[in-house]
């Protein structure tokens, strides 16, 4: 069952950033080939009911795979292509895939939670932070998108059902908790209709 939280009816810039593995497909922990790489049934479907209203997508990910020598650069790129083409195929406007391939303990500014991806996307396409959007399974993705003033969707796949409890531990809430990425666009779907005065 998807339930709200702190629904703060701001307008959208209808950018929309997107967490990889267990947001967009499973994780099942280092993805390093592209056999072992599919979409959740209802990923691309879900996308394509927000890119009919406008809304631009960007993938923002940790690989830290890359450092840790799981994941090939080659192998990486080869997925992150097979995306930007499921993506085109479906109507769905991608604006870039942001990885950080850094180990956690590199203390880089791009691996989530910190914020260089996002600054790096923004810089590159004009987008306001303070009214985009993110969804992912993580806290990290959460407190990310909260040190922007993002809208902060948490999805229960992948890590997400754990990550909640996590998140209420430390007293951090997302805007919105959904079970499925369906959940999350529906959400904004709604958002947009009342933001916006439209009927969809």
């Amino acid at each position: 069952m998807a339930t709200y939280e702190n629904w703060i009816l701001k307008p959208l810039n209808k950018v929309v950033f997107l967490d990889r593995d267990g947001t967009l497909n499973p994780d099942p922990g280092y993805i390093s080939s592209i056999n072992q790489f599919k979409f959740y049934p209802d990923t691309l479907t879900s996308l394509s009911t927000l890119a009919k209203l406008g809304f631009k997508f960007a993938i923002v990910t940790n690989q830290s795979g890359i450092a840790r020598g799981f994941i090939k650069e080659e192998a990486l790129e080869e997925i992150h292509q097979h995306i930007c083409d499921q993506f085109a195929q479906s109507g769905i406007q991608l604006l870039g895939i942001y990885s950080c391939p850094h180990h956690p303990d590199d203390g880089c500014s791009c691996r989530k939670p910190e914020t260089g991806l996002f600054d790096k996307a923004a810089n590159q396409h004009d987008i306001d932070l303070s009214s985009a959007v993110i969804i992912g399974d993580s806290a990290a993705d959460v407190e990310a998108g909260k040190s922007k003033e993002m809208v902060t969707c948490l999805v229960r796949t992948g890590r997400g059902a754990k990550e909640e409890i996590k998140l209420k531990d430390i007293g951090l809430e997302p805007d919105y908790v959904g079970d499925s990425l369906l959940d999350c666009t529906s959400f904004l779907c709604e958002r947009h209709a009342s933001t916006s005065g439209e009927d969809d």
